[in-house]
């Protein structure tokens, strides 16, 4: 019976190969069809919208490369007829972009501040990297220290230079690290302070936000350059560059404010209950469950502040800072000698180049971050 129970029995069944999905299915291929190419109308406009970057990037390219200007002393090798961008006019302005008035000899100063900048920020920005603790107190209390020697002088033999003669891309990183450092805690103790249950603390906050949130900045910077001395005693005065950062620091605080106060009432009444439920006090409840969690849902807003801020850095024009826009502004209108056609269009470019590479920088590290603290939320 075994012998024919055997002979009877149904043959192993041979499980198929593995097979990859088809080509259309996956990689390059399938990423078009489903994005740009799944329907007619779509198709048709990526194919308008890729007729469009050509022709932009054949003319920019003509412009840039093709018929720009790469060497000569002066704006007569710009002024010839279809002549394109004019770059010996950046090369041969360079130092006064970059640096401002500040003399030649002292510029070092600038450039080590530059490096000691990038030694605290690289390894801060790196999450594997240890001691964000120490680099954190470096970079909040070590380097602004040392910034301000470097910077202004006055000690160890070094000359005093004035603010005054600051600027260029200079002026623009000062203006925009010290207003987005000034202005993050600020921003969080104005978004606090609005939900605060003091009335005194609240309406303070309140009045404070929703006045400089109804004045354009240059009202500020106006305020804070004019305005502002009217109000010390007769011997205290503040340096112009000072009171710019202030105006900058308020103004950017009072819109930061608002987006903290977004983060901090979306997050569930729960948190806080449990947070009083352990009997935690309150700045342990904001600092250590609120403040961390609203943060993290607004992360968006804030950088865009911090974008905000680094582009109206250009305002300062308006009390007699030159920064890198301001600075590329006056070469082109007071220096007669690069006078030419194509001069105020490759400064201009130039420096909307600078504030693209610093902004889209920014953009992308803000998604870095994102990506990272939501990593523990995917599932």
């Amino acid at each position: 019976m075994s012998e024919l129970a055997a002979e009877t029995a149904a043959p192993p069944r041979t499980e198929n190969p593995v097979l990859p999905p088809p080509n259309l299915a996956v990689g390059p291929v399938a990423w078009l069809r489903e994005n740009l190419f799944s329907s007619i109308g779509n198709g048709v406009l990526t194919l308008i919208g890729l007729w469009i970057i050509y022709k932009l990037v054949v003319v920019v390219f003509d412009w840039a490369v093709v018929s720009a200007v790469w060497t000569g002393d002066d704006g007569n090798a710009c002024s010839k007829e279809g002549v394109g961008a004019c770059w010996p006019f950046i090369t041969n302005k360079l130092g006064l972009f970059m640096y401002g008035r500040f003399p030649i000899e002292e510029r070092w100063r600038v450039d080590l501040t530059y490096v000691l900048a990038l030694i605290g920020l690289v390894p801060l920005m790196i999450p594997r990297v240890p001691g964000k603790l120490w680099l954190s107190i470096y970079i909040l209390v070590g380097f602004p220290i040392l910034a301000y020697w470097l910077l202004t002088g006055g000690i160890l033999g070094m000359p005093i230079v004035e603010t005054q003669l600051w600027g260029g891309l200079m002026i623009t990183l000062v203006v925009a690290s010290v207003g987005i450092a000034a202005s993050f805690p600020i921003g969080i103790l104005l978004a606090l302070g609005r939900r605060s249950r003091l009335p005194m603390v609240k309406w303070a906050s309140v009045i404070f936000i929703e006045f400089v949130r109804g004045v354009p900045l240059i009202t500020m910077l106006f305020m804070a350059s004019v305005m502002l001395p009217l109000f010390l005693p007769e011997n205290v005065t503040f340096d112009k560059l000072l009171r710019a950062l202030i105006g900058v620091a308020l103004f950017s605080a009072a819109y930061l404010a608002e987006t903290v106060r977004g983060g901090l009432q979306a997050i569930p009444k729960g948190q806080f209950e449990a947070a009083d439920a352990l009997g935690l006090s309150y700045p342990q409840k904001i600092g250590l469950i609120v403040l961390p969690q609203a943060l993290k849902l607004v992360i968006p807003g804030i950088v865009n502040s911090f974008i905000a801020l680094f582009k109206d850095t250009s305002l300062v024009l308006i009390i007699g800072l030159f920064d890198l826009l301001g600075i590329v502004q006056q070469s082109i209108q007071a220096d007669s000698k690069w006078f030419s056609p194509s001069t105020a269009a490759t400064g201009y470019v130039f420096a909307g180049f600078i504030f693209w590479a610093f902004c889209f920088g920014m953009s992308r590290y803000s998604v870095f971050i994102e990506r990272r603290l939501e990593a523990g939320d995917r599932r």
